[in-house]
């Protein structure tokens, strides 16, 4: 059947919805009854509200971004716009870094949550920005509280599950205490925990030794902050470090453990813990590999770690207060039970570190600086503990080969590393010279007597060596008091006397160059010579030495002073130098020139000057001196002593160089009162003091070889006649000069004309005057002769000088007269000479008459002016 078709509809019928045709591509039209929603304007131009314009007058980098959008994007979550806001921080401090001051606080606030931050650029370039730019701008500001803010996320960091997070931390850590070291103390003992805990783990020793080589650079800097470690750390850090060598770290001051005494268990803990790592690193070239930078980086610090820790329990305990405690005695009963196992166990076994296998040359080079360090381990840990007999014969052993420079098959450049260590190791011989006599005693003194002689001059090794013999003296002369038949006892006498000798030509060498070690070895020089008066076998040595010292104080060649190295030393050690003399038993005249010599410097300071007569004089007293020397020095003193040195000589003035003239004069004459012989001392210096006024050294030179002839004189004279008859014609001439100069007026006056000069240089005469008569009679004759000669000169020749100075030499002698005519008993001795003043008054009258002088009226004028003055004389 078939299904029967549809009724189609009619057309024409109405349509309720109709449909619309539409193109493809074309949208629909809307309806006719939809809503327009659609929102008409006009903009609305509002200058200045860009965001350029919002920030300026703001700080920003170069990328137009200011410090706070570079904070928030340091939080980011891509690690690509972390990193480029670290370097946009560093840029925009670098640009302005009063940004930095001005928000640090806030700055580090933020930047230390990145410290843990996954990403390790991120975590490189945080680094850098705190180590290069924040931190440094830091150091004035408040120190506990930027710490403060760096360390609860340093410490988090610690304890993350990411290795290369917990080393970086560490980092951060030795970042933060290397400018803000005082801080170590409030965390000290959480640092040493974390630091136990990342050196347990034992398999990052083979993963990074790079970053595991930092951190133990870093357990170092920690340990050196210890208290009791840090002033030697200090004085490691200065320029001048012969100061430590000087004075070694010594056990009797120990400082007080108070404020962290909580750490000795940790510190317990973590030692045993650094010898497991080093004997893990001792595998390495066991196995036959190389000791490569790294590994060795790693062991040096280890030990250097375990140093510290030794040095904390034997220095840095406070062992009486410990013991009376009893926690303190269980914490030296815990560390000599358990830590000392360790190291007999683990560490000293190893010693000397030498796999017996072909190494690289620097190889050996490391594995010396390795043992030395396990050397001073062993010493140091040996003043504290006993440690077995033999293991103190291996390490004497050792100590001894590493005095003679016998380090197996190390090259030269292992000399700069056994020179840095055997420093540290000298100060331990002395300590063991202190526990007595033994096999080893001689043997180790020679070994460290031949490295003194070896090192070089002004070297650290040099000046260790001294201060180690400085202390090696007390226990080495207890030895030599106990058993006087004592075969050591020679052998140390014998290193004493080589020391000894050495001593002068060492001071020598160094010259000025090396101040630090030049004091330590004067210093050494007065302590033997203190001791030497003790042991008559050291005397004569001890004496010895001045024959090598000249040099060190002055040669002269002829009239010329060759001035030593003593003149340019610092004051101290010239004073030291100085302080020796007393100590000699005998002081021979060509050493006692050497030291007059250079007290003739006019770069020596008065007060050395002073100190060395007066050293001289105790020295005399104590009869080192021969009493002719003792004079000799005195008179060369006063004679050679320049009042007017030439431009430029210590930029010193001619007055105040006569005032210490007259000053060493005045102290030289009372020294010579106090000998108490005054008969003795004008028969030692009369002819000397003579034969020198004849040659007419400077008028203050001469007045002072007066003075002390005067000291010693009595009235009447004790004076030769053939020194009066030589003295007469000097003086004449001595007290016109000096009656010139006290005339002389204008810029070239060298002596002040008053009368105190009056009385200084003319006083002299004066006095010999009234001890003997005679003398003023030679003089007034020498005068009077004087007088005559220049009147022929003048009636021989025509010129106007003659006559220039005929008429000066006229006025000094009316002068001198006068001033003498003065003096109520020199006036009754002129008395006595009335023929010889008689005749004085006649060579003028002739002058007089001369054609020469009558023509000139300011000539005439003069004379009978001097002539008038002469006749009120005579009435």
């Amino acid at each position: 059947m078939t299904r029967p078709k549809a009724k189609s509809k009619k057309k024409g019928g109405v349509v309720d919805f109709k449909k619309r045709k539409v193109k493809l591509g074309r949208r629909l039209p809307p309806p006719k009854n939809s809503t327009n929603t659609e929102v008409k304007s006009k903009a609305i131009i509002l200058p200045e509200q860009s965001v350029a314009a919002d920030k300026a007058g703001l700080a920003v980098n170069k990328k137009g971004l200011t410090l706070k959008e570079l904070l928030q994007q340091t939080s980011h979550h891509n690690a690509k716009v972390r990193r480029d806001a670290l370097m946009g921080i560093k840029d925009l401090f670098s640009k302005h870094p009063e940004e930095l001051t001005s928000h640090k606080y806030r700055v580090v606030e933020k930047l230390r949550e990145r410290i843990s931050d996954d990403d390790k650029v991120v975590r490189k370039l945080l680094y850098d920005l705190f180590k290069l730019v924040i931190l440094p701008s830091c150091k004035e500001d408040n120190q506990e509280l930027i710490t403060s803010l760096m360390m609860a996320y340093i410490f988090n960091a610690m304890t993350h599950l990411a290795v290369d997070i917990r080393f970086i931390a560490f980092d951060f850590l030795d970042l933060t205490l290397e400018y803000y070291p005082p801080s170590f103390s409030s965390y000290a003992e959480k640092i040493f925990q974390n630091y136990e805990d990342i050196l347990r783990k034992n398999q990052y020793h083979l993963q990074d030794k790079e970053k595991l080589k930092d951190t133990f650079a870093g357990l170092v800097r920690c340990l050196s902050l210890l208290p009791w470690n840090k002033e030697e750390t200090d004085l490691q850090n200065k320029d001048d470090i012969g100061q430590r060598v000087l004075h070694a770290f010594e056990a009797d001051n120990s400082m007080s453990s108070t404020g962290f005494s909580h750490i000795i268990m940790k510190l317990k803990y973590l030692v045993a813990i650094l010898i497991n790592s080093f004997q893990e690193f001792t595998t390495l070239f066991n196995a036959k590999e190389n000791l490569e930078g790294r590994s060795f980086g790693c062991m040096s610090f280890i030990l250097h770690s375990i140093d510290l820790i030794v040095r904390s329990f034997v220095y840095g305990i406070d062992k009486k207060s410990e013991c009376t405690s009893s926690q303190g005695g269980a914490n030296v009963a815990i560390w000599d039970v358990s830590v000392s196992s360790t190291f007999l166990k683990k560490l000293f076994p190893l010693f000397p570190l030498d796999p017996g296998h072909g190494l690289p040359q620097k190889d050996y080079d490391r594995l010396l600086d390795l043992n030395l360090v396990i050397a001073k381990i062993f010493f140091e840990l040996n003043e504290w503990i006993c440690l077995p007999p033999f293991l103190l014969e291996k390490f004497l052993e050792f100590l001894e080969n590493a005095l003679l420079g016998k380090f197996g098959r190390a090259a030269q450049s292992g000399k700069a590393v056994w020179e840095k260590h055997l420093i540290q190791l000298l100060r331990f011989i002395p300590k063991f010279l202190s526990r007595g006599a033994s096999d080893w005693t001689s043997r180790l003194l020679w070994a460290f007597t031949q490295t003194f002689k070896e090192s070089k001059p002004g070297s650290l090794l040099k000046l260790a060596c001294l201060s180690a013999m400085e202390d090696m003296l007390t226990p080495i002369q207890s030895m030599l008091s106990q058993e006087t038949n004592n075969p050591q006892n020679v052998e140390l006498q014998k290193a004493l006397c080589v020391w000894i000798e050495e001593l002068p030509l060492l001071l020598i060498q160094l010259g000025d160059k090396h101040p630090t070690c030049s004091l330590a070895l004067v210093r050494l020089q007065l302590r033997i010579g203190q001791r030497a008066l003790l042991n008559s076998a050291l005397v004569c040595v001890y004496d010895n030495m001045q024959n090598s010292l000249q040099d060190f104080y002055s040669t002269c060649h002829g009239e010329h002073i060759c001035f030593g190295p003593f003149i340019r030393l610092p004051r101290e050690s010239q004073e030291l130098s100085l302080c020796c003399l007393y100590y000699l038993s005998h002081l021979d005249l060509p050493f006692l020139k050497s030291l007059a010599g250079c007290c003739l410097s006019p770069d020596l300071d008065p007060y050395l000057l002073f100190r060395t007569i007066e050293i001289l004089h105790s020295a005399y007293k104590d009869g080192h001196i021969n009493i002719a020397d003792y004079l000799s020095v005195f008179v060369t003193l006063v004679l050679r002593f320049k009042v007017s040195p030439e431009v430029g000589d210590a930029g010193l003035k001619g007055d105040a160089l006569r005032k210490t003239l007259k000053s060493m004069t005045a102290v030289l004459c009372s020294y010579m009162e106090q000998i108490g012989n005054n008969s003795l001392v004008l028969q030692i210096i009369e002819k000397v003091i003579i034969d020198q006024i004849v040659l007419k050294p400077s008028l203050d030179n001469s007045c002072s070889l007066l003075r002390m002839l005067v000291t010693v004189d009595n009235k009447p004279t004790r004076l030769s006649e053939q020194s009066i008859i030589t003295l007469g014609p000097c003086l004449s001439e001595y007290l016109m000069d000096a009656m010139q100069l006290i005339q002389e007026d204008g810029e070239e006056q060298r002596i002040p004309s008053n009368r105190l000069s009056t009385i200084y240089y003319l006083l002299p005469c004066f006095l010999l005057f009234d001890r003997c008569h005679k003398l003023m009679g030679y003089v007034l004759k020498t005068m009077g002769s004087t007088i005559t000669e220049s009147s022929l000169s003048l009636k021989n020749d025509n010129g106007t000088q003659h006559m220039g100075n005929c008429l000066n030499r006229l006025s000094i002698v009316v002068s001198v007269l006068v001033l003498m005519h003065k003096d109520a008993k020199l006036q009754q001795i002129m008395s006595k000479f009335k023929e010889d003043t008689d005749n004085i008054i006649h060579e003028i009258s002739l002058l007089k008459s001369y054609e020469q002088i009558s023509r000139k009226i300011e000539a005439s004028h003069k004379i009978q002016c001097a002539l008038d003055r002469l006749n009120i004389l005579t009435r």
